[in-house]
């Protein structure tokens, strides 16, 4: 078996058995299949798609191409949530410390920023010292010790799925559904959760930018999800604007740590309390929706919530000096407010050229290994449907530098529409696939 022979069958729609799937997984795992033909392999996928049973196939040889956690010798029940990807999409960093807080151990494998959206583990190493490489050893006694754990892939959890995430960031070949699916998915299998809720972005701020996209991979990773036997809801949720104000690493640590003391952004905070909620039943701490944002409002109120978050970033070797005053956190050099030059109400405020300008800024990676700089982004102050008059604030440039700072004002700027009548704000969520 070559593995260029499976890149031929791919591009000429020809479909792959379990084994053929199964050896390239393994050839990525090990190494011995070069990164020049993952590549052809990951845009042969992306234009060709795969069937329902190949991306099947494909999820759990990424699962199994390392260990499986088994977790229920340490917790009776761990529940996990997963975002495809967004801007300004910090809700991990509320959602997860607010559920663990109501007394449901959280087990989450996270992932770094893919094109122009932003990375969990990304965010979290703002915070200087804050680990994302736990073992195994220390990822189960953590969860048992403390009911939360927040870490990255590392070399024993599958393996091949952590360096095709790296080259789909850097390929253009982020977009495509069955990568995605088996992504998100394998990396679930191999972290043991017994609950998932997966947060499925659609919009131009979103990989799926349109709904029937959305909804063909949710129901894709939902069917995977039952298949294995895991109890599985994902939400579709709108990414046509960045989710709160902050876009950027160390910015929005900072927004995170506010809704967490109950002051964050009130879109921030409705879809946190949601995600939340969904977890909670689905891991049968609450019995309803409704019970479950009580819970979740409570545990954030009572500051339960961000006692657990101090908890997870010390366990992870974080200086929580950082996290108790966040003004610690990295600050940008050069930092420039951008005002309305005329009236009107918001009609568009295109989240993935935000998205895209703060990756050009240096909050991202342009290419594979490119160092992020935690400081950089933009705060944005105003929402589709929101009224402006001319010299109201719209965004601000935290930047290196003034020239920086200039192209991402001229970027953006064109990014937003406004218009003379009113327009209606965007909804969080659209649906729910259960």
């Amino acid at each position: 078996m070559h593995a260029v022979d499976i890149i031929i069958k791919v591009r000429e729609h020809q479909e792959l058995t379990t084994e053929e799937i199964q050896f390239f997984v393994h050839g990525i795992a090990d190494g011995s299949i070069p990164d020049y033909q993952i590549s052809a392999w990951a845009m042969a996928v992306l234009l060709n798609g795969l069937t329902s049973r190949e991306t099947t196939d494909l999820t759990l040889a990424m699962a199994y191409s390392g260990e499986i956690l088994d977790l229920t010798p340490y917790v009776k029940l761990a529940v996990d949530k997963h975002s495809t990807g967004g801007v300004g999409d910090k809700v991990t960093l509320v959602v997860e410390p607010t559920v663990a807080a109501c007394g449901l151990p959280v087990a989450k494998i996270s992932g770094r920023g893919l094109g122009f959206s932003g990375g969990t583990l990304d965010k979290l190493e703002s915070i200087p010292g804050y680990r994302t490489d736990l073992s195994q050893e220390e990822f189960l006694t953590q969860l048992k010790s403390i009911g939360i754990v927040l870490t990255g892939q590392t070399g024993s959890l599958a393996p091949a799925d952590g360096k095709l995430y790296a080259l789909r960031d850097v390929t253009g070949t982020v977009p495509s559904i069955p990568l995605v699916a088996a992504s998100v998915m394998g990396k679930k299998i191999a972290a043991g959760a017994q609950a998932i809720v997966l947060d499925v972005k659609v919009g131009n701020g979103a990989f799926m930018t349109n709904m029937e996209d959305a909804r063909e991979l949710s129901k894709l990773m939902v069917e995977i999800g039952c298949l294995i036997g895991r109890r599985v809801t994902a939400l579709l949720s709108d990414m046509n604007q960045p989710l709160g104000c902050a876009v950027g690493n160390a910015l929005e640590v900072k927004e995170a740590l506010e809704a967490l003391h109950g002051n964050g952004p009130k879109d921030l905070v409705a879809h946190c309390l949601t995600v939340a909620a969904h977890m909670l039943l689905l891991g049968s701490k609450a019995a309803s929706l409704e019970e479950g944002k009580r819970m979740a409002k409570e545990a954030i109120q009572s500051g339960r919530a961000f006692e657990m978050f101090r908890k997870l970033v010390i366990a992870q070797g974080g200086d929580v000096s950082y996290v108790d005053h966040p003004e610690k956190l990295a600050l940008a050099v050069h930092i420039e407010e951008v005002l309305a030059e005329q009236g009107g109400y918001i009609a568009e405020f295109h989240a993935r050229t935000v998205g895209e300008v703060s990756v050009e800024m240096g909050a991202g990676r342009a290419k594979k290994g490119d160092v992020i700089d935690y400081s950089v982004g933009l705060l944005i102050h105003k929402k589709v449907g929101d009224r402006v008059e001319a010299g109201d604030l719209l965004f601000t440039i935290h930047a290196r530098d003034a020239v920086s700072a200039q192209d991402a004002k001229r970027k953006v700027l064109a990014g937003i529409k406004l218009s003379k009548e009113p327009v209606q704000p965007l909804p969080l969520f659209y649906g729910v696939i259960e």
